[in-house]
């Protein structure tokens, strides 16, 4: 189904595939699919206006296919995202539900070249994961993924490793809530009302073996009918240097976002456009112990601002960037983003065995700014008289393989030890400190 003049171009730009490259070898087919089945429990749910306890299960299929016939690629992807145990006032949306979808449906041409290396066009529905996946993610841990609709370019010019985009995000189908619960099918949509564009520039071994990554994304967005919006238009800024891990040595990672445009201080018509200035800074630093469990010890710290009322917009918006690597877990928790928080932490990891691994971590929250709501809680004093103290969050996961490279469990629990914000702010739910608890089996073939 064609929705937009660009939708119409890529399916025009599929057929116009040079016939020869086709045709000229027998095609190479790869078939790949997962089933993860999923139990959350969540216990004294720190967002207001929910369920205090939920109990909620989530099953995701997906099936991918890709056949290679020369230079040229084509493949698909069906994801099927189902919950069931939810009810009108339990945290879910289409993060969980969104059934039997096509998220990937596309046709790719690779060529060597002298001077761009291996340059790659992609065009089409496709899922995208670039640079530190702060901005531009298809999200794993969640139950739905994020999807894309347009070209992608990948070139390495000069041993520059270079992406560049230009996508319109697509928007999962069907959006009310009493669709989600009866797990309803609705295609995804997109349109030219919301369009993502931009890229990212890396320097393998920029500075002995560390990568230096540059990126810049612009977002733009407007009421489409029935789907008002806060009329984005958003240029993101990014610096960042990393040094992996490896045992006997240490590691860090520096990112550095910086965030300019306009948005509407509500979804309103007559609402006013607010000029936006926000950022977001990355820190950890690691070490990996020369021993059997690889255990590697590292300190971090997240800062994302906040808004404040009067003047700029300055409250940090991640776009379409991955929750799990740097904070909790989504699904029924979905309490901790990059949004108005300031937060160190001191994380231990351990991998025994090629079959399983570990983390701990325990983070301290402070609200970067007093009158804002904390991250994505939607907890709220506006007076700011709450304090800026959120609280501690504990957590750990264990990943392990049943059946290596076919069946594999994970575990995840954390608490958070409710602060002053946490339990004085005027919407902060009544309750004791909050726990959740996960547990997955995911079937790999």
């Amino acid at each position: 189904m064609v929705r937009s003049p660009l939708s119409a171009l890529l399916v025009a730009a599929a057929c116009a595939a040079p016939g020869a490259a086709l045709a000229a070898d027998a095609p190479v087919w790869k078939v790949s699919g997962s089933m993860r089945v999923r139990y959350e429990t969540v216990n004294n749910q720190v967002r207001p206006n929910l369920n205090t306890h939920d109990d909620v299960v989530s099953l995701r299929t997906t099936l991918f296919a890709e056949g290679k016939f020369g230079d040229v690629r084509v493949g698909g992807e069906i994801y099927d995202s189902r919950i069931w145990g939810a009810n009108r006032r339990s945290p879910v949306s289409t993060n969980e539900v969104n059934v039997f979808e096509p998220v990937q449906a596309y046709i790719a041409v690779d060529r060597k070249t002298e001077d761009f290396g291996k340059v790659t066009l992609q065009a089409g529905r496709f899922m995208l994961n670039l640079g530190s996946r702060r901005l531009v993610a298809a999200d794993d841990y969640r139950n739905t993924t994020n999807g894309y609709t347009g070209v992608r370019l990948d070139a390495a010019p000069a041993g520059l490793k270079t992406t560049l985009i230009y996508v319109m995000p697509q928007m999962r189908r069907p959006d009310d809530l009493s669709g989600v619960l009866d797990n309803k099918q609705a295609l995804d949509k997109e349109s030219q009302d919301a369009v993502l564009w931009g890229g990212v520039i890396a320097k393998p071994k920029a500075i002995g073996d560390a990568t230096l990554e540059g990126s810049y994304f612009r977002f733009d967005e407007k009421d489409q009918s029935g789907r008002p919006t806060r009329n984005r238009h958003l240029d993101s800024f990014s610096a960042r240097i990393i040094l992996d891990p490896k045992p006997g040595a240490w590691d860090y990672e520096l990112e550095a976002i910086g965030q300019v445009g306009k948005v509407r201080r509500g979804t309103g018509a007559a609402d006013p456009q607010l000029d936006v200035q926000a950022g977001f800074v990355h820190v950890d630093a690691g070490y990996t112990f020369v021993h059997p469990w690889k255990p590697r010890l590292s300190a971090e710290l997240d800062y994302a601002t906040g808004d404040k009322a009067g003047g700029d917009f300055t409250r940090f918006d991640t776009l379409f960037g991955m929750r799990r690597a740097d904070f909790g877990p989504s699904g029924v928790f979905a309490a901790i983003h990059r949004a108005n928080i300031v937060t160190p932490g001191l994380r231990l990891e351990v991998a025994p065995s090629p079959r399983w691994e570990a983390f701990v971590l325990g983070r301290p929250m402070w609200l970067a700014t007093a009158e804002d709501s904390f991250a994505t809680t939607g907890v709220r004093d506006a007076r700011g008289a709450s304090g800026k103290y959120a609280g501690a969050m504990y957590e750990g996961r264990v990943r392990y393989w049943v059946v290596p490279n076919r069946l594999r469990f994970e575990g995840n629990a954390l608490m958070v030890d409710k602060g002053r914000f946490l339990r004085q702010a005027p919407n902060a739910p009544k309750t004791g400190d909050e726990t959740y608890v996960s547990l997955n089996l995911t079937a790999t073939y």
